[in-house]
C-alpha cells in the first residue's frame, strides 16, 4: 500500500474532525477569494471608467458623490450647473476635451445619459450595430442594456423620471434604439446614450424657455402679432396700424399679405431657433452636438462637465479656478477613487484579517486530529515499522495527511467563493455587473497555496512525534 493510499485511509477513519478542518479552511478562502476578485474587479473598473476623464465639473456638493454620479453612475448627482457657465470652461486652453452630461431619467435600472458624440471617443466606444443618435429620442445602448432587455435595432423604450426603476415612466416620449455598442468593460455597458435636446425636452425644458424669449423680444420692438385663429376685425386693426408707420402707400390686401407672411417663421429657420441643432457627425470623426449658436441666457443646465486636460499643468490650475472662480465645482477622479478605497480600505482589511484568523483555527484544527490520531495509530505504526517502513516514511505520511485535508478545504472555498458571488451578482443592480464570477484569478493559487503551507505547518509536530517514535518505546508501553 502506497503512502497516499494509507493517507485516505487514515483521513476516512476519522470524517468528523477531518470534516471540520475542511469547513473552516474553506470557509476561511472563500472568504478570501471573494474580497480579493471583489477589489481587485472594482479597482480595474474604476480605472476603466475614469482613465480618460482628469476632471469633473458639476454643482457644489460632495466631491465623492459628484465622480460617483458622473463616471460610476452608483450614485445621485449633487445639482445641475449652467450650460453657458460651462461652455465658457470649455474654452480654456488648458482643457483639450470637455463632454457634457445630463442625468434625469433610467430605463429599468439603467441610466439614460444625454450628451454628445464626444463622449463616444473619450471612452473608445465602438458601434457593434446600428449608427449614432441623428436626432432627438433616438438612443444608443450598451451591450447589457440590450442583453438584459433583449433590445434590438428599432425597439422602443421608455424612460422613467429619476433613478428610481418604479419611477413614472414617460410614456408619451418613447426613444428609438438606432445602435448597439460593443462590449467596453466599462459602465458605459449599462446606459442608454442619446442627445442632450432629449433630455431637456422630455422635462419641458427649452421649448417654453425659448417662446418666452421671443415674446420679451416682440415687446421690446413694440410689435404687436396676431394670432392665427384672430377674427377678421383683429387682422384689420393690425393692418391698419402698420400702415399707418408705413411712408410708402400700399394697399390692405398686399400689406396683410405681407403682415401674414412675416408672421409665419421660415420652417428650417424656426427648427435652428427652436432647438439645438446637432451637427451630424460624420464617419471618421466625432463631432460635438451643441451647437456654437447656443443663446447664452436660455438657463440651459446640464449634470456635470467631463474634461481632459491639455497639458500636466493644468493639474494644478484648472481645478483652482473653477472652485474659486465660478459657482461650480470641480473633483478629481484620482483623489476621490483614493479616498473611497481608503474608506472601503477599513472594512476590507479586517475582513482579510478574520479569513486569516480562520484558515488558522483550520490549521489548529488539522494540528489537533493528526494529534490525537496519532496517538489511536501508535501502534499502528509499530507494525510498520516492523513490516518495514522507515522513519521518513511515517513523517511524510503525517505531513501529505495535513496537506490533503487544507488542499481539499481549500479547493472547496475557491468553489464557494466564485458560487457567492456570482449569487450575488444576479441578486444585485448593474453596477455589479463586472464582477467575472467564474474567472480564475491569479492570486487564488497564491491563496489556495497559503491553505496548503497551514496545513503543513499543523502537521510538522504529528510528523516529528512520529519520526522520533521506536518500536520498543511503543511496545514497552503497551
Amino acid at each position: 500500500m502506497n503512502t497516499l493510499q494509507l493517507v485516505w485511509k487514515n483521513i476516512s477513519q476519522q470524517w468528523g474532525s477531518t470534516l471540520l478542518s475542511i469547513i473552516l479552511t474553506a470557509f476561511g478562502v472563500a472568504i478570501l477569494v471573494s474580497i480579493y476578485i471583489t477589489s481587485d474587479t472594482f479597482e480595474k473598473q474604476l480605472d476603466s471608467n475614469s482613465k480618460q476623464v482628469d476632471l469633473v465639473v458639476g454643482a457644489k456638493g460632495s466631491p465623492l458623490q459628484l465622480i460617483l454620479s458622473a463616471l460610476y453612475h452608483v450614485d445621485n448627482p449633487t445639482g445641475n450647473i449652467k450650460l453657458a457657465e460651462a461652455e465658457k470652461l470649455m474654452d480654456n486652453p488648458f482643457i483639450e476635451k470637455a463632454v457634457p452630461i445630463s442625468l434625469g431619467d433610467n430605463f429599468k435600472g439603467h441610466r439614460i445619459v444625454g450628451t454628445d458624440t464626444s463622449f463616444m471617443g473619450l471612452y473608445e466606444l465602438q458601434l457593434a450595430d446600428g449608427q449614432l443618435w441623428n436626432k432627438s429620442y433616438e438612443v444608443v445602448i450598451g451591450s447589457e442594456t440590450a442583453r438584459k432587455n433583449k433590445l434590438k435595432l428599432g425597439d422602443q423604450v421608455h424612460g422613467a423620471h429619476g433613478l428610481a426603476e418604479n419611477a413614472h415612466v414617460h410614456e408619451e416620449h418613447p426613444f428609438t434604439v438606432v445602435g448597439i455598442l460593443k462590449p467596453s468593460g466599462s459602465i458605459v455597458d449599462n446606459l442608454l446614450l442619446t442627445n442632450l435636446e432629449s433630455v431637456w425636452d422630455i422635462h419641458g425644458i427649452g421649448h417654453e424657455e425659448h417662446d418666452h424669449e421671443h415674446d420679451h423680444a416682440d415687446e421690446a420692438h413694440d410689435h404687436e402679432h396676431a394670432d392665427h385663429n384672430h377674427d377678421d376685425h383683429a387682422h384689420e386693426h393690425t393692418a391698419t396700424e402698420a400702415h399707418q408707420h408705413d411712408e410708402h402707400d400700399h394697399d390692405h390686401a398686399d400689406h396683410e399679405h405681407e403682415e401674414i407672411v412675416a408672421e409665419k417663421p421660415n420652417p428650417l429657420t424656426q427648427a435652428t431657433e427652436d432647438s439645438l441643432v446637432t451637427e451630424r457627425p460624420r464617419s471618421d470623426v466625432f463631432v460635438k452636438s451643441i451647437a456654437d449658436d447656443i443663446v447664452q441666457d436660455k438657463g440651459l443646465e446640464i449634470t456635470a462637465l467631463l474634461v481632459k486636460f491639455s497639458s500636466p499643468a493644468a493639474i494644478g490650475v484648472v481645478p483652482k479656478l473653477v472652485n474659486q472662480s465660478t459657482s461650480m465645482q470641480a473633483a478629481s477622479p484620482a483623489l476621490e477613487t483614493a479616498r473611497l478605497f481608503s474608506l472601503m480600505g477599513v472594512g476590507i482589511d479586517s475582513l482579510e484579517i478574520l479569513a486569516y484568523v480562520i484558515m488558522i483555527i483550520a490549521g489548529l484544527s488539522v494540528f489537533i486530529s493528526l494529534y490525537n490520531a496519532l496517538k489511536d495509530r501508535k501502534y499502528d505504526l509499530a507494525i510498520m515499522r516492523t513490516l518495514g517502513a522507515s522513519k521518513i516514511k511515517l513523517f511524510t505520511m503525517l505531513i501529505v495527511e495535513g496537506l490533503v485535508i487544507t488542499c481539499i478545504g481549500g479547493i472547496v472555498g475557491l468553489f464557494i467563493g466564485h458560487i457567492g458571488l456570482y449569487l450575488i451578482s444576479t441578486q444585485t443592480s448593474q453596477s455589479a455587473d463586472f464582477i467575472q464570477a467564474f474567472q480564475i484569478y491569479s492570486k487564488e493559487w497564491l491563496i489556495l497555496l497559503t491553505a496548503c503551507l497551514i496545513g503543513v505547518i499543523a502537521s510538522l509536530i504529528p510528523a516529528v512525534k512520529a519520526y522520533n517514535t521506536t518500536i520498543s518505546t511503543i511496545l514497552g508501553n503497551k
